[in-house]
């Protein structure tokens, strides 16, 4: 017993020491471990952070794979689209104006490359930023709102996944109807005298006029930028589809406008035409130029009170004309299938014979002996509405109103001394500015209760501002005598020169296709 007590002591003691060892050796098994897995995760991130910022990695195909795969419903997807799929309009995006969403609606969008139609718009953006550099603004208060600055390749990039954005600023919470008028010698859009699809009462420069600056304003809005108009890719958003102006001639001066921007990017000018081959466009009731390559069709239908003009037979034989305030235009079936639809009306509501309301209004058998105009354009809007809610269908069609346009006659009205030829500059100061039309506030009414959404386009204040820009006596090459003699007494200060206003309104137009677009 004493002897093996004696042995086992120093087997003991070696247990024991061999123990410590491999306790101290897993240590220092341990710190490697967690030195390399430290080394490995520095590396890592250092890895992620050059490939994540350096420009020529984004440029690789597997670095946009990894990175650019998923956007979910990014409005910059639409802006630089990868691929020929239809898209649809974003189901989920509010009208700014009256809080409705447009649901489901399918919408072309551009069949460029991304890397093509980045690089495009990497132009159009340096070429506007560079204009707005040297933009002159108009009020002097108004500098310092504005800062914009040059967006590189990688930096737009950087903006794909990003949603409401138009060359880095929200559009979708932006009210783009509250800005102001600045000079951009990048503009107009199109070359004066450029376009043979101006009417002869728009074509300020061909009828004679020669001072140039009202055609070098942009509209800015107060905390946004809106997108320059880009033909090529409007046609391609427009692409088998049919885009259709309802209304009065100011409608007209609008729908002009935007066959001359989209035609001035088509190459081949042949293959842009008025489907029955007429050049002027006041004697019919519609007309509709055919943009040939792109399959689709920008419409015109006459209609400028929305709701029909009537005939009733009375005793003596004769007509009594009236304005049937309970029944809609009867175009309408023509184009209730359209793609894209814009309605006007308002400034027909101010002739002599729709203000006073005498004898004109009817609804069924009842003709009004009289009738306040105010009540008589609600009462017909909401027939517009009504028609519009039972015969449109949101998944196939975008619906927006045209507000009202304002007018600048001084000393009188139209044909009867109203002026605004010696008008070279826009109004400044905003307390110069007329009062709302309280019609326009009914049309807002009448919006808010439709079940269809209807995108309001709020161009009465922008319109205000430009007294400068009408046509006033450069309205037609062939005076009569009397308007030779008294040229200033037949001036038209209610329409548009073109290139003009008229082009800012699509502007506004092409903006809220954008933002309506996703995924």
């Amino acid at each position: 017993m004493g002897d093996a007590s004696k042995h086992q002591l120093p087997l003991g003691g070696t247990l024991k020491s061999l123990e410590l060892k491999s306790f101290i050796s897993a240590i220092h098994t341990r710190r490697r471990i967690k030195l390399f897995a430290y080394g490995f995760m520095i590396s890592f991130i250092a890895c992620t952070v050059f490939l994540a910022f350096n420009p020529s990695g984004s440029s690789s195909p597997w670095y946009n794979r990894i990175f650019f795969t998923s956007r979910s419903s990014s409005f910059f997807s639409f802006f630089f689209p990868q691929d020929r799929t239809t898209r649809s309009f974003n189901a989920e995006s509010e009208n700014p104006m009256f809080g409705k969403s447009v649901i489901n609606s399918s919408f072309y969008a551009p069949k460029r490359k991304e890397d093509e139609f980045v690089a495009a718009e990497v132009r159009n953006v340096t070429r506007s930023s560079n204009a707005t550099r040297s933009e002159k603004h108009l009020s002097s208060h108004s500098s310092a709102n504005l800062r914009t600055r040059v967006l590189n390749y990688t930096e737009i990039g950087s903006l794909v996944r990003q949603k409401g954005k138009v060359v880095g600023l929200e559009l979708e919470k932006c009210n783009v109807f509250d800005g102001r008028w600045v000079r951009d010698d990048s503009y107009p859009i199109y070359r004066e005298g450029s376009c043979r699809h101006i009417d002869e009462p728009f074509n300020c420069f061909l009828n004679g006029r020669s001072d140039r600056v009202y055609q070098k304003l942009r509209w800015q809005p107060n905390g946004c930028n809106i997108p320059r108009l880009n033909g090529t890719d409007m046609l391609e958003r427009l692409r088998g589809k049919r885009l259709v102006f309802v209304g009065d001639s100011l409608n007209r001066n609008m729908w002009e406008s935007l066959v001359c921007v989209l035609g001035n990017d088509v190459e081949d000018k042949s293959k842009v035409f008025e489907a029955s081959g007429r050049r002027e466009f006041r004697s019919e009731g519609s007309y509709s130029f055919i943009f040939k390559d792109y399959n689709c069709s920008i419409e015109f239908f006459w209609s400028p009170f929305l709701v029909q003009e009537w005939e009733n037979s009375e005793p003596n034989g004769t007509k009594k004309e009236t304005l049937r305030l309970d029944v809609i235009e009867r175009s309408s079936s023509k184009y209730k299938n359209a793609d894209v639809i814009i309605f006007n009306t308002g400034h027909w509501w101010t002739h002599e014979k729709t203000s006073k309301g005498k004898d004109y209004y009817q609804e069924g058998r009842h003709i009004y002996d009289e009738l306040n105009v105010e009540e008589a354009f609600r009462k017909a809007l909401t027939t517009w509405a009504r028609w519009v809610d039972a015969n449109i269908s949101p998944e196939n069609t975008l619906v927006f109103f045209k507000g009202y346009s304002a007018s600048h006659f001084s000393g009188g009205q139209w044909n009867s001394g109203g002026a605004c030829d010696r008008e070279t500059e826009p109004i400044k100061n905003e307390t110069y500015l007329g009062t709302y039309p309280p019609t326009m506030s009914i049309l807002e009414s009448v919006i808010k209760g439709m079940r269809t959404p209807v995108i309001y386009l709020n161009i009465t204040r922008m319109t205000d501002y430009r007294k400068d820009a009408h046509p006033s006596i450069y309205r037609k090459q062939n005076l009569t005598d009397e308007e030779r003699r008294l040229p200033e007494r037949y001036q038209d200060c209610s329409h548009w020169c073109l290139p003009g206003v008229p082009d800012t309104w699509n502007e506004l137009l092409y903006a809220q296709l954008i933002v309506k677009q996703r995924h």
